[in-house]
């Protein structure tokens, strides 16, 4: 397949990178974004210096395997498919010839080594593996990890029939519940669901709708709304108290904590006056770049 066609092909099911978000484990995306993007509501991901580097040293990572554990590796090119799971799919990186399992291949910045120590790894890619063995039905599986200019670790990890069956369970009900159904799952509150949520509905068309069932949640907003102002006003309040001992001293520091209070300047172009003394009689509207967006509210009946 050529790289459109795999991208087309692949919102036909779910894949092994979907399955910890659609879990709740993945730091980098929720399953509202894995819904959105089956449903083709965003455009294709695009690509990045990360990803770029990830694909480009995948080969490095299987050779750094094979020198490590002596074994040797095969490329599976094309989807693997289980009948048992026809919602799921696997492209894998490797298969380990001899045996009868899989490898999957990892770069890391050195910022993430914490996230290995003590023989520990990341639990969105044990979700990631343990999903090419539900759709293998392999085994074991091995994660090679190059985490750069610091080591390179290898796991194996083994299958987990209730680990398999509890996750396999939550892809078909996310598949035929959501996905099936065209109905969005709970959306997770980060910055990328906003995003996505503000681009499916760029422009308000001025009609008046009736809220169902969101009345507790509304309520629960209020008071987090209140809480979160007391947390802010609290939080001036010590900022304050460092602020009057602090006096003209640009740095501070207390125990583990350093304060810095820095000289600043910020300069903005009036443009406003600028047309008023120097283009006072020409119409500049066509220069002038307008933002469109909508601003969004929630105020109490009282």
């Amino acid at each position: 397949m050529t790289h459109e066609e795999w991208i087309l092909e692949r919102k036909k099911g779910i894949g092994g990178s979907d399955a910890a978000a659609i879990v709740g484990l993945s730091p980098y995306k929720s399953a509202f974004e894995v819904y959105a993007d089956k449903m083709s509501l965003i455009p294709p991901k695009e690509d990045n210096e990360a990803m770029r580097q990830g694909r480009d040293l995948e080969e490095y990572v299987a050779r750094r395997f094979c020198e490590t554990t002596g074994k040797r590796v095969r490329r599976r090119s094309g989807m693997i498919k289980n009948p048992a799971y026809p919602f799921a799919f696997a492209n894998v990186d490797r298969l380990i010839v001899g045996e009868n399992a899989g490898l999957e291949c990892k770069t890391a910045g050195s910022m993430s080594v914490k996230r290995y120590k003590g023989g520990e790894y990341p639990e969105e890619y044990y979700c990631q593996c343990m999903h090419y063995m539900a759709v293998t039905g392999y085994p074991v599986w091995y994660l090679a990890v190059l985490i750069y200019s610091t080591e390179f670790k290898v796991f194996e990890i083994k299958r987990d029939e209730e680990d398999i069956a509890a996750l396999m369970e939550a892809e078909r009900r996310f598949w035929e519940e959501n996905v099936f159904a065209e109905k969005p799952p709970a959306p997770s509150g980060s910055d990328n669901d906003n995003e996505i949520i503000n681009a499916v509905y760029p422009n308000a068309v001025g009609q008046e709708i009736k809220l169902v069932g969101l009345e507790a949640d509304l309520k629960r907003r209020a008071e987090l709304d209140a809480f979160i102002k007391k947390m802010e006003t609290e939080k001036r309040q010590i900022d304050q108290k460092i602020k009057l001992q602090m006096g003209e001293a640009e740095r501070a520091e207390c125990g583990k904590y350093n304060a810095s209070w820095m000289n600043c300047e910020r300069r903005t172009l009036d443009i406003a006056r600028l047309i008023e003394d120097f283009f006072p009689d020409r119409d500049l509207s066509e220069y002038i770049q307008a933002t469109r967006y909508r601003t969004f509210k929630i105020k109490e009946i009282k």
